[in-house]
């Protein structure tokens, strides 16, 4: 089973320093119909305005992940560590047993982009941490890349739930597959571009799809595109 999702029907917010749309329910955005997939609970498509962002505030037993599409953002904790993050790079915190954070734009020039997603952990209690890693940007090319995983790995950052993320950058009428074990889910999120599932199905720029109970998926590009894909318990 695919299910699309267009960008169009996102809940939106506006609040001025932050233009966001969310994919699940979120803050003052509540249906009960669109709570999560598997573990992933939260998936936000933020822009933040130069100097601005989201002041310290705590987080508990969630794996919090941010992906910058453009930009740049700062983050602090609690713990200690601070990391300014750009397109290539991957914040991953688990908040654990409790955690203070900010993540905040620091150019006074241009704003940032993000993909913010909250995914819920397969253990409570654990301890708080947090990783920047780095991919090489060019391996996104046609193919999947890995950057987010409980394998971990060189460049790959850990997290604390059976699931991986992966990137791509797709040349119009390329196509690759992925194939996955029964039982699993799939998110995918297109980021730019436009892109067809199985042949059947078309994705457009910030449209997102839920599989499930499909063993081998096609994705071909049908110009330029940038996605994402989740394979989730």
């Amino acid at each position: 089973m695919i299910k699309v999702y267009p960008a169009e029907e996102r809940y939106s917010v506006d609040h001025g320093w932050l233009q966001s749309n969310f994919s699940f329910s979120f803050a003052e955005y509540y249906d009960p119909n669109n709570l999560q997939f598997g573990p992933l609970r939260v998936l936000n498509d933020d822009i933040i305005q130069p100097l601005k962002g989201f002041g310290a505030h705590p987080h508990r037993e969630m794996e919090i992940v941010s992906i910058v599409l453009k930009g740049q953002l700062k983050h602090e904790d609690s713990t200690g560590k601070t990391a300014i993050t750009s397109f290539g790079g991957v914040q991953r915190m688990s908040a654990g047993t409790g955690v203070v954070h900010s993540e905040v734009n620091p150019s006074a020039e241009d704003e940032v982009n993000l993909l913010q997603l909250w995914f819920l952990p397969e253990e409570n209690e654990l301890p708080p941490s947090y990783e920047q890693t780095e991919f090489d940007v060019e391996k996104l090319q046609n193919q999947l890349l890995p950057i987010v995983s409980k394998q971990s790995g060189e460049n790959i950052a850990h997290i604390h739930q059976d699931l991986t993320i992966y990137l791509a950058d797709l040349q119009r009428e390329k196509e690759i597959s992925f194939t996955q074990k029964s039982g699993r889910k799939i998110f995918l999120f297109v980021i730019e571009g436009e892109v067809m599932l199985n042949n059947s199905i078309t994705l457009k720029r910030r449209d997102s799809s839920r599989i499930a109970n499909i063993a081998s998926l096609a994705i071909k590009a049908s110009t330029q595109s940038r996605l994402m894909l989740i394979d989730l318990p």
